[in-house]
């Protein structure tokens, strides 16, 4: 028996953060465990998708960020890390300076990725999930900036897409009907004639509305308990929310409308409840990461 440990770094549109996976190595199909998981609110999103440029206060924010994530991939013995940057990124038009700025004052690689690319890694994540699942199923990622969707049918990936409709841009008001519009019809024209649909959900608001409803693993939650959560939440101010449910800043203000962003899909194939592993991008990253590995590719940490 073989363990050893591999990285993902996920700069996202709200967080980055910094997943270390052990991985045990046999003669079968690899199995991954996570170590830590490491969230920083960086909140690249707030002016990328306003102003697309990304400022300097949180450009050190995300260095001194990503030198802290090289010494802890260094004291966990971490053999290969793949860095990826999303939606806040790919918007910022000083996005490409960044990566060179941390590559060379950290020695960190990123790699900014594309929304079709980001859903790719959001499906090797939870692909073996959906081989569980004997009904029809739609994974949906609810980032800060985008939303990855991926459908399945018995088991059987059709199709992904990504969209620009985030937690961060709802907040800024940049999402109007034609973008709810267009999400609606691929998820209605990609469903088609498919029934009976099993949603499962990744990403940070998620889990936390998993939490919030003290979920039992394994355990679905239902249509109306989501909706009747953030009605609830809705009803609360941003200080009454970290105060009453125990939330942090960052994630007080964009759990509401990432709970609308799974309600409306659910209601547009008839789900009544979602299913939350708990697992996503992250894990899709550090599976790419060991991927690297086996074809050759080392990490530097200088």
């Amino acid at each position: 028996m073989e363990i050893k440990k591999f990285a993902a770094i996920d700069i996202g549109s709200n967080s980055v953060r910094l997943l270390i996976s052990n991985v045990l190595l046999n003669s079968e199909a690899p199995f991954f465990k996570r170590s830590s998981l490491i969230r920083v609110p960086v909140r690249l999103g707030v002016s990328a998708f306003t102003n697309h440029e990304i400022p300097e206060v949180a450009i050190l924010h995300l260095e001194e960020t990503m030198l802290g994530f090289k010494h802890l991939m260094r004291a966990n013995d971490v053999i290969h890390y793949k860095g990826c940057a999303t939606s806040a990124m790919r918007e910022a038009g000083n996005g490409k300076e960044i990566v060179k700025r941390i590559k060379n004052k950290t020695g960190i690689s990123i790699d900014i990725i594309s929304g079709n690319v980001e859903a790719d890694l959001i499906f090797n994540s939870q692909n073996a999930l959906a081989e569980k699942m004997e009904s029809n199923c739609l994974f949906v990622d609810v980032g800060g900036g985008s939303t990855e969707i991926t459908l399945f049918s018995q088991g059987i990936p059709i199709d992904k897409k990504s969209f620009s409709i985030g937690t961060l841009r709802i907040l800024q008001n940049q999402i109007d009907k034609n973008d709810w519009k267009k999400m609606k019809e691929w998820v209605k024209n990609e469903a088609g004639d498919l029934h009976d649909f099993k949603i499962v959900g990744s990403g940070g608001n998620i889990n936390s509305f998993s939490k919030l409803a003290n979920m039992k693993p394994g355990k679905a939650l239902s249509y109306s308990k989501l909706n009747e959560m953030i009605e609830d939440l809705k009803a609360h101010t941003f200080e009454e929310r970290m105060k009453v449910y125990d939330l942090n800043p960052d994630r007080a203000d964009v759990i509401v409308p990432a709970g609308e962003i799974f309600i409306r899909i659910m209601r547009w194939v008839d789900a009544d409840e979602i299913f939350i592993p708990k697992i996503g991008l992250s894990d899709g990253i550090a599976r790419e990461a060991y991927k690297e590995y086996l074809s050759g590719k080392k990490s530097k940490l200088r």
